[in-house]
C-alpha cells in the first residue's frame, strides 16, 4: 500500500490488516484497516496512529509523504483504544512532537495506558480549534462513541470530518474510497460495525447527530479510523446512523436457536413456515453454533421480531444460546417483539429462561412460549405454527 492524498495536502497514511479474523469477539473475516491521517501545512499534524503490530506501515507512509517523519509538529489523538494508539510511544520517540492534542478523558486514558505524564499534552474540548496555517482543526468531543475519550476533528476549509471510530467498518481493501467498492457490501460492513459496536450507544448517536446539525458542519468527506473513506456518499452513512440509532426496523423476523437432536430445529422450521404463510417474507433462521455472534447481531439490528429457541440442558439453556444472549443484552437492542420455544426431555425450563432474558431486554413478549417434549409430531408442531402466526400479527400492528 502507498500513502494516498485524500484532499489537498491531506493524506491517508494508515495500515491495512488483511489477516485479522477476530476483534475482541467480533468476527472480521474480511480484515480491517487502521486509518491515520496527515495534514501538511505550516504545522504538520498526524491524526491517530495504528496498531502496534503494523507501525512499520505507518512509518513507511510518513517517509513517503514527508521524507523525514520528525517534521511532524503535532499528534492529534482522537481515540486512545490500542488499535489507534498502540504505536504511539514509538511514534513520539521518533517524531518528538511539540504537542499531543487530546480530549480531557483522552489525556487521562493515555496516561493510564502508557504511564507517561511527561508527554507534551494539550487538552482540547468541544468548540476548541487550532490553526495549522491555511487549515484549521475544530474539535468535537464524542464521549462514549465509543470510549469516554473519543472525539472528532473537523477541517472546515476542506469540509472534512475525521470521525474516529464513528462511521467506520472492518474491511481490508486495496481501495481507499466508498465509490471504489461495491455499495451494497459497504453498507453491509457498516451495519455490522454499528450493530456490534455502537448499538448500545444509540441514544448518544442521536444526540451527536443533532449536535452536528446544530453546529452547521458542512461535510463533504468523512474519514473514519476503520474502512474506506466516504468521499461520494457521506450523507448515506449519516442517514443510516440516524435510522439505526432510532431503532428503525424492517418487517423482518430472526429465529435464533440451538438444537441437540434436531427437535428444536424442527420447531424453528415450523415457526419460520408459519411466518412465511402469514406474509412475513423476510425471515432469517440462525443456528448459534453455525453463525458467528457478530453476524447474528447484525441481523437483529433492523429486525422487528426475535425468536429464541433452545433445548433444556441441566435445567437451563444451551451454552451457545447463553453466549449470544449475554452478547445481545450488552448491546441493548430496542423495539423488538420476542417469543421463545424449545424441546425438552424431562424438565423443560429453557423456554422460561429465554422468555425471562427477553423480558429483561424490554422485548414485547408474545405468548407464553412453546415447549415440546422429546421429538415433535405434526400435531405438536401446530403450537409452533400458532406462535409464528401470533408474532406475525403483532408485527403488522
Amino acid at each position: 500500500m502507498a500513502a494516498i492524498e485524500i484532499k489537498k495536502d491531506i493524506y491517508w497514511v494508515g495500515a491495512v490488516d488483511w489477516n485479522i479474523r477476530d476483534f475482541h469477539g467480533y468476527s472480521t473475516e474480511k480484515g480491517t484497516s487502521y486509518n491515520a491521517y496527515l495534514i501538511k501545512d505550516e504545522k504538520i499534524a498526524l491524526f491517530d496512529t495504528v496498531k502496534k503490530e503494523v507501525k512499520g506501515d505507518l512509518i513507511h507512509h510518513l517517509h513517503q509523504v514527508l521524507g523525514d517523519p520528525s517534521k511532524i509538529d503535532y499528534i492529534i489523538v482522537n481515540h486512545v483504544e490500542m488499535d489507534h494508539s498502540g504505536s504511539l510511544p514509538e511514534l513520539i520517540d521518533l517524531i518528538k512532537p511539540e504537542k499531543i492534542f487530546c480530549s480531557p478523558m483522552g489525556k487521562k486514558a493515555l496516561i493510564e495506558h502508557f504511564h507517561r505524564e511527561d508527554w507534551p499534552f494539550e487538552v482540547v474540548a468541544t468548540g476548541d480549534s487550532i490553526s495549522l496555517g491555511k487549515k484549521t482543526v475544530q474539535f468535537l468531543e464524542t464521549k462514549m462513541l465509543h470510549w469516554p475519550d473519543s472525539m472528532f476533528s473537523y477541517i472546515p476549509e476542506d469540509k472534512l470530518l475525521i470521525s474516529s471510530d464513528a462511521f467506520g467498518h472492518h474491511w481490508a481493501t486495496s481501495e481507499r474510497f466508498d465509490d471504489e467498492v461495491d455499495p451494497h457490501d459497504l453498507m453491509v460492513h457498516a451495519a455490522k460495525y454499528y450493530a456490534n459496536i455502537l448499538m448500545i450507544f444509540s441514544p448518544i448517536v442521536q444526540k451527536l447527530l443533532a449536535q452536528v446539525k446544530e453546529m452547521g458542519l458542512e461535510i463533504e468527506m468523512i474519514a473514519p479510523d476503520h474502512g474506506v473513506i466516504w468521499r461520494t456518499s457521506p450523507q448515506a452513512i449519516i442517514e443510516a446512523y440516524d435510522r439505526w440509532s432510532r431503532g428503525e426496523t424492517k418487517n423482518k423476523a430472526v429465529i435464533i436457536y440451538d438444537t441437540m437432536w434436531h427437535s428444536t430445529e424442527k420447531m424453528a422450521k415450523s415457526v419460520m413456515n408459519s411466518l412465511l404463510q402469514a406474509g412475513i417474507t423476510n425471515v432469517k433462521m440462525l443456528h448459534v453454533r453455525k453463525n458467528h455472534r457478530s453476524d447474528i447481531i447484525t441481523e437483529v439490528l433492523d429486525a422487528r421480531a426475535i425468536f429464541l429457541g433452545s433445548p433444556t440442558l441441566n435445567n437451563n439453556i444451551m451454552p451457545a444460546m447463553a453466549d449470544i444472549i449475554t452478547y445481545m443484552k450488552g448491546l441493548r437492542p430496542k423495539d423488538k417483539i420476542g417469543a421463545a420455544f424449545g424441546s425438552f426431555g424431562w424438565s423443560g425450563e429453557a423456554v422460561k429462561h429465554l422468555t425471562g432474558h427477553m423480558t429483561d431486554m424490554g422485548f414485547e413478549i408474545v405468548g407464553e412460549g412453546v415447549k415440546i417434549k422429546n421429538v415433535p409430531s405434526h400435531d405438536t408442531l401446530k403450537a409452533c405454527s400458532e406462535l409464528g402466526s401470533a408474532v406475525a400479527a403483532a408485527m403488522k400492528k
